[in-house]
């Protein structure tokens, strides 16, 4: 393979007299001194080029979408902020209803308590005025039994005595004599 078929053919070719070293060789064209001037020129231009988009549209466009960015982070923590204010508000707000729920679920049991007992206190004073009056009337039944019995203790003890005393003397007394010495 030759020089030629490369391109190498074309570099010597074109290489200025003195750019050939001792070996044949030429330069590399970059540190090559006579190429310094347009690889400057070029670098400025370059440079400036670059410079001038860089400072009129790359980093102006830049600028807006970091200070888009920084807004909306703003912005961003700003609804956080309001909303963790709104969900301790609630939280509040929760707690106090559960505070408020369970008073008066106290209140409700408390009251219940109460008519519980008055209702048992209710049925307790019927059964008392019920069993004051069974009592009542079981002493008046006592009382006519008494009173009865007290009644016919006379005819009976009259005829007891007069059965004893037809016993022991073997005659037999009318009622009414025995029922007069009894009184």
């Amino acid at each position: 393979m030759t020089a030629s078929v490369f391109g190498f053919g074309m570099m010597l070719a074109a290489a200025p007299a003195g750019a050939v070293d001792g070996a044949g060789e030429t330069a590399f064209p970059p540190f090559d001194p006579t190429y310094f001037a347009t690889q400057i020129f070029w670098l400025l231009l370059s440079f400036a080029l670059l410079y001038f988009l860089l400072s009129r549209i790359f980093l102006p466009r830049i600028g807006e979408t970091i200070e888009e960015r920084s807004s909306r982070i703003a912005d961003d923590l700003d609804t956080a902020s309001r909303m963790q204010a709104d969900a301790e508000q609630a939280e509040r707000n929760y707690e106090k209803a559960l505070s408020d729920a369970r008073a008066k679920a106290h209140n409700v049991a408390e009251a219940t308590r109460q008519s519980v007992d008055a209702e048992i206190q209710a049925e307790l004073d019927a059964a008392d005025k019920e069993a004051e009056k069974q009592a009542d009337a079981a002493e008046s039944r006592i009382r006519e039994v008494r009173s009865k019995a007290m009644s016919n203790i006379e005819s009976v003890a009259a005829e007891a005595a007069q059965a004893t005393v037809e016993a022991l003397t073997g005659k037999k007394p009318t009622l009414a004599s025995v029922k007069s010495a009894l009184n």
